[in-house]
């Protein structure tokens, strides 16, 4: 493995000079460490062979990027791998993503061991995907599992180009492929703490404020500590206390999650939040629900407005049929909240023009709209939009 800097100029000396596609994977420490930052670089090309470099050592790899800058990247489930290489200065102007590519060559397992041994025939070591990537030093079973991630990638890109060509959609898969290399980084999520499991059973407010302080208590801690935060403290055990709103501590020791294993100081510290929370004002506690951008929920439509319900289940049932001739799920044909969206508030002039503008204006690639204006077209003028 690559931990100093000299064999990482040593790499990205190799990596220029080689030839076509470059394979790229990363390993993240999910459930282990806090954030989901690379603790393993995996990278293979034509005339350079395979690297496996440790970010941890060597943070900065924009050097590295810059050098592959002209080179077409292949890596499978492309938008889970993307943030966490930008964050070492790691970013794609061209990718392929040989998961999407099984999606919309309509294969039934798109997983990478599913897609190898489907596509190419190969079986690939299994067992060491959810290990802890942040040990060091990394043991040899584990680096050569990572290696193989990697060894069979651009062969798979390979096959897999060819089949959307044979199916007439290496295009659309293009245009995929450019949308995700050119997609901005995602907006930090508004009020993170209400995705706790378990959160449907906190009805009142005062309990959500509890919700709030534990979860954010807990974020601080697993942050500095640098641990996953469910190792700190459970979701469920967030939920009890938030339904029990306890007195003291004696109360919080005798919910699910805060047992006998828990010291003194660490109850109290968890109390003090419960605390805060139940210190608050009327006026300073969180709302139930957040504030919804774009329509209500479907299940809602019926009562809300009868007319936009009927568009949209003319709309779901069109795009529906034209996935199954696609042989392509059917969130890979358009993305579900764009039909809602123009089912709730359909263009003033139902038409070709306004239904693939409408469209465009969500962010639909060229080849979505084209396939699906006539479909949301006929939808919207059936149920007298």
């Amino acid at each position: 493995m690559i931990a100093d800097e000299a064999g990482l100029a040593r790499v990205t000396a190799a990596f220029a000079a080689g030839s076509g596609p470059v394979a790229v994977d990363a390993e993240r420490a999910s459930g282990y460490r806090y954030g989901q930052r690379a603790y393993l670089v995996q990278l293979r090309r034509e005339g350079a062979g395979t690297a496996l470099i440790d970010p941890v050592a060597c943070p900065d790899l924009s050097g590295l990027g810059a050098a592959l800058s002209d080179a077409e990247w292949v890596l499978h489930a492309a938008t889970q791998d993307l943030p966490c290489l930008r964050e070492i200065g790691m970013v794609p102007a061209r990718l392929f993503d040989t998961e999407l590519a099984g999606r919309l060559a309509g294969f039934p397992r798109v997983g990478l061991g599913a897609m190898v041994e489907g596509v190419l025939g190969y079986v690939l070591e299994k067992g060491h995907s959810a290990v802890d990537w942040s040990t060091r030093p990394l043991p040899e079973p584990w680096l050569r599992y990572a290696a193989l991630d990697v060894e069979l990638l651009v062969d798979l890109r390979d096959a897999l180009e060819k089949e959307l060509d044979r199916q007439g959609k290496l295009e659309w898969a293009l245009q995929e492929f450019d949308a995700i290399a050119t997609a901005p980084p995602p907006e930090p999520r508004k009020d993170p703490w209400r995705r706790t499991s378990g959160m449907h059973k906190v009805r009142r407010r005062r309990q959500l404020a509890v919700v709030r302080e534990l979860w954010q208590t807990r974020d601080r801690i697993a942050q500095r500590r640098d641990v996953s935060p469910g190792k700190v403290l459970s979701d469920a055990a967030i939920v009890e206390a938030a339904l029990a709103v306890p007195g003291n501590v004696h109360a919080l020791a005798a919910l699910n999650g805060f047992g006998h294993r828990m010291g003194r100081r660490q109850l109290e510290q968890w109390q003090a939040a419960v605390d805060r929370a139940k210190a608050l004002p009327e006026t300073a506690l969180p709302q139930p629900g957040q504030p919804v951008a774009g329509p209500p929920p479907p299940r809602a439509w019926a009562d809300k407005d009868p007319a936009a319900a009927a568009r949209l289940s003319a709309a779901r049932a069109g795009v529906s049929s034209l996935a199954e001739r696609l042989t392509m799920p059917q969130e890979n044909v358009i993305s579900p909240d764009t039909v809602r969206r123009i089912c709730w508030e359909p263009p003033k002039v139902v038409d070709t023009a306004f239904v693939a503008a409408a469209l465009a204006g969500y962010g639909a690639r060229p080849w979505q709209i084209e396939l699906v204006t006539p479909v949301l077209v006929d939808a919207l003028v059936t149920k007298g939009a």
